[in-house]
């Protein structure tokens, strides 16, 4: 088991698109909890939770606790914070913020997008770096929610301008086929969306007129983890 999971984002996933404006096809707030599991074994919870934040600005939060195997043996949290305004139905990135604290190590990543000078900086803690913003953009922590309410809409094929850590790097991802899925909240009949840019093991399955977020994920890029779908509920 390796903690490698741990340090990076746990949904690993804009639009291009034309004015920002809130439209009726934002999803309303929500919470939704997530089983963790490494190898099949249990290692945490996540609670995902959506809600405004005011003056035009919406808070997206995804905090895992380690409740198991070596996450719980090492007190691993990972906390995930966006700020982001909706420009049309994607989450357009303003900010993101990244802290893991375990007992034998500790981890920050900050970003801000500066949309007047179109200017991404990043610090973990060694001083900023800066790369240009792209319309339309959004970063790893919305990526799963940008990409859901794009299956929503009716897109098969989705490319996603993603904020990393040295640049926006375009994502490409793809319906593959219609699966059954069961997980702590239910049995479904789902979406599966995988990533075709690159090698990166990564799957996704979707109930888009139900949910705007995944009912499960499998990220293999450092580790075979996945999350299942425990309860969603809308605020």
């Amino acid at each position: 088991m390796t903690i490698r999971p741990l340090l990076a984002p746990l949904f690993g996933l804009g639009l291009l698109l034309g004015t920002q404006a809130v439209t009726a096809a934002a999803p309303a707030s929500f919470t939704a909890t997530y089983n963790v599991l490494q190898g099949n074994e249990p290692i945490g919870v996540a609670t995902v939770t959506l809600r405004a934040g005011g003056n035009g600005e919406w808070v997206y939060r995804k905090d895992m606790k380690g409740t198991g195997g070596l996450a719980a043996m090492l007190g691993a949290d990972v906390t995930e914070t966006s700020h982001f305004r909706w420009n049309g139905d994607v989450p357009e990135a303003i900010s993101y913020d990244y802290q893991l604290v375990a007992s034998i190590k500790n981890k920050q990543r900050h970003m801000k997008v500066d949309w007047a000078t179109h200017q991404v900086t990043v610090n973990e803690g060694k001083g900023p770096q800066t790369y240009p913003a792209s319309a339309g953009m959004v970063e790893r922590n919305t990526t799963p929610l940008a990409l859901g309410l794009a299956l929503r809409d009716g897109k098969q094929q989705i490319t996603l301008p993603v904020a990393v850590r040295q640049n926006v790097q375009t994502q490409n991802f793809k319906i593959t086929g219609h699966e059954p899925v069961k997980v702590p909240a239910g049995s479904f009949s789902a979406v599966r969306v995988d990533r075709t840019d690159a090698d990166r093991g990564f799957s996704a399955w979707y109930v888009p007129g139900r949910y705007p977020l995944p009912v499960k994920l499998s990220q293999h890029d450092g580790g075979d983890t996945v999350m299942e779908l425990v309860s969603y509920h809308s605020l």
